[in-house]
């Protein structure tokens, strides 16, 4: 049988998987996480969604995320997880180590000579940081609106006609929205420029981009709702990866990882105390 050779990958950044919720695109995260060999693996925020944790809903491609994970870390990669808001409950767990894990808030490194810095951007956010209610309010409407999207492409597919993303659609169309993340992109900045970073490495937003702004690089890693992105360096360079399912290429013959973990959330529950 082929085995599908694994593309080495100095550091990989991904954010907002959203694991728990309908819009997460698991088997796609799994399928992508078996063609990298990554030396440092940051996770930056979102990546379980303990504000929708439920006992009824957490699918098995949602264990073999979790499972592909832990198995990267006992293969030599180190991971960083970053919190964020939806795993906000992790920071009373900040700079706790796990083996190859590193359970931290933000992240600095020394890069080429560059000083960047990794957290999750949530601090930036107003209706997190003063109306909670409100944010988690549009949390769920988020997770109603995907799971809608996703009846409405099923129903799309079966008429021959295209898929399309309603979430973003009404996010394109919203000037408010487009002014946030504008808003958003430049208090990252303001904030690498007033601590003296070359780089400054965001989620949150679930925007992916790499771009330049006085003398500073802004770089999102999107989100594996939507636009199923990472950011990957390798030989010096920065690049934005998306998830294409017609490139996707087979795993086959490898060691199978799938084996049930039927009260996941209820473990995840016990362990991190919500």
């Amino acid at each position: 049988m082929y085995k599908q050779q694994k593309r080495l990958v100095e550091i990989v950044v991904i954010s907002d998987v959203h694991l728990g919720t309908f819009g997460c695109h698991a088997k796609e995260l799994n399928r992508y996480l078996k063609t990298i060999d990554p030396g440092i693996l940051i996770l930056n925020g979102d990546i379980i969604d303990f504000w929708q944790l439920s006992k009824w809903y957490w699918p098995q491609s949602h264990t073999k995320v979790l499972k592909r994970l832990l198995k990267l870390s006992t293969e030599g990669t180190t991971i960083y997880y970053l919190t964020g808001n939806h795993d906000e409950i992790l920071r009373k767990y900040c700079d706790m180590n796990l083996g190859n894990i590193f359970i931290r808030n933000k992240l600095e490194m020394l890069l080429d000579g560059k000083k960047i810095i990794f957290f999750h951007g949530d601090v930036f956010d107003f209706s997190i940081n003063h109306s909670k209610w409100l944010a988690k309010l549009g949390g769920y409407s988020y997770d109603l609106l995907i799971l809608l999207n996703r009846l409405i492409n099923f129903v799309s597919v079966l008429l021959g006609k295209e898929k399309f993303s309603l979430s973003k659609k009404v996010k394109d169309n919203f000037k408010t929205a487009m002014k946030y993340i504008g808003s958003f992109e430049d208090l990252a900045i303001k904030t690498a420029t007033d601590k003296g970073f070359d780089a400054v490495f965001c989620g949150h937003i679930h925007k992916p981009i790499i771009s330049k702004k006085d003398k500073i690089v802004y770089l999102n890693s999107g989100d594996w709702i939507e636009n199923l992105t990472s950011l990957e360096y390798s030989e010096g360079e920065w690049a934005l990866y998306k998830y294409n399912k017609s490139e996707e290429m087979e795993t086959m013959g490898e060691e199978d990882i799938s084996s049930s973990m039927p009260a996941t959330a209820e473990i995840l529950k016990s362990i991190f105390g919500q």
